[in-house]
């Protein structure tokens, strides 16, 4: 006589037992990812400034704790901080306000000048022309009043795409207060975030390997995006000179443009030659010389994603490229060009939490362009003694590492809080 449970199993063709669980466990796991990107799809207006907000906490810690060593209160740290960043984008757009204003009241003219280059293209190009048109007339495509009506549909696109800009410009602005306020605090707040986080680990091994990870963390972040700074700042620099030796309009503009868009993987590069050829075409005479201004925009930017940055940033933190386009292109879906500009830090921070996080191995070695270093089992115990206040343990480690100037020297610092580490 078989049970209720036996007979379902052999109906079915299947058996119940540890498979069944495991498949349990990933069509949960699976509906929690499609919320959880459901989730951040919806609050992006929240999680965008948040989540910029603690990258740049992480970055500029290294320099309050610096400063702090000098003397320097962590708030007054904050505050200049963010000021200089304020002062940067104001040189900025002051630097570009010039050549867009400039563009703006050159519109008619550089559309005029444009479609006769255009038109030169497409007489070049007559006989598919006009087997086009052909092909146009025998199927009937559309007619002139359907051309009228795409014509007035596309004036009334462009008014609601103007009028969208304008109604999200105070919305940016707002995102952009927001982030520089949560960072503000976040760093005058000095170790309290820190502290917070490695309460909430129990043993003192735990703790160590928490705080550790938020040093690797501090370092990682601020090596690459450091690094990736300096080299779009030359980047923007040499695109500029290009521009300039090459008699184009608003050296200065496209300097600025491609410092700005090269923090946009893959995508800033094709938009920055898109953008200096269409100038170009308006600018200078005939074709060839458009093209040789394309080219050498594509170039410069391929000089610099093949060879200078792979050089000058770290082997540890390289990252394996299709995961990089696919983090780019799932973040530019979640958060438009905002989630393109943060989607390789977050895998830096992915990447050094892979390296701390017991199980998470494979998922590090799947991010990186090689293979991460294995996790070592000293680093995950400790000896603590279990009669210890918890909060006190947590305060005397953090503040034991924040006069290190590193992860390396934090780690020798913490290092005799867990005697086996």
């Amino acid at each position: 006589m078989q049970d209720p449970e036996e007979r379902h199993s052999l109906r079915f063709g299947g058996t119940s037992g540890p498979s069944s669980a495991r498949f349990a466990n990933w069509a949960v796991i699976g509906i929690f990812l499609i919320l959880a990107f459901a989730a951040i799809a919806s609050a992006r207006d929240f999680l965008m400034p948040v989540t910029m907000a603690i990258l740049l906490f992480f970055v500029f810690t290294p320099s309050r704790r610096f400063a702090r060593r000098l003397g320097i209160p962590d708030a007054l740290t904050a505050a200049g901080v963010t000021l200089t960043i304020l002062a940067l984008v104001a040189v900025l757009a002051y630097a570009a306000s010039g050549p867009l204003n400039r563009a703006a009241e050159n519109i008619p003219t550089i559309r005029f000048q444009l479609e006769q280059k255009l038109d030169r293209v497409r007489e070049s190009m007559r006989d598919i022309q006009q087997a086009a048109e052909q092909i146009d007339e025998a199927q009937n495509v559309e007619d002139e009043d359907g051309a009228s009506a795409a014509t007035i549909k596309v004036e009334e696109e462009s008014e609601s795409t103007m009028e969208t800009v304008v109604k999200l410009t105070p919305q940016l602005m707002g995102q952009v207060l927001f982030t520089l306020i949560l960072m503000f605090f976040m760093i005058a707040s000095g170790d309290m975030l820190y502290l917070k986080i490695v309460q909430s680990f129990d043993s003192m091994g735990e703790k160590r390997s928490a705080y550790l990870a938020l040093r690797e963390i501090e370092d990682s972040l601020g090596s690459y995006l450091g690094a990736i700074t300096i080299i779009n700042a030359c980047l923007g620099l040499a695109i500029g000179l290009a521009m300039w030796a090459w008699g184009m309009p608003g050296p200065v503009l496209f300097g600025v443009g491609a410092f700005a868009l090269n923090f946009i993987p893959y995508l800033g590069a094709i938009a920055g030659v898109v953008i200096a050829a269409v100038v170009a075409l308006v600018a200078l005479p005939g074709l060839f010389w458009p093209a040789m201004v394309a080219s050498t925009y594509l170039a410069l930017t391929a000089l610099e994603g093949q060879l200078i940055t792979p050089y000058f940033v770290s082997r540890r933190l390289q990252l394996n490229t299709v995961v990089v386009f696919l983090a780019v292109a799932l973040w530019a879906w979640l958060w438009s060009v905002l989630g393109m500009v943060i989607a390789v830090p977050v895998l830096v921070v992915l990447r050094v939490l892979s390296e701390n996080i017991p199980g998470w191995e494979k998922f590090g070695n799947f991010l990186a362009a090689g293979r991460p270093p294995a996790l070592q089992a000293s680093e995950e115990s400790g000896n603590g003694d279990p009669g210890d206040d918890e909060a006190e343990e947590a305060r005397d480690l953090v503040e034991a590492g924040a006069g290190a100037e590193d992860e390396p020297s934090a780690r020798k610092a913490t290092r005799p809080f867990v005697p086996d580490g």
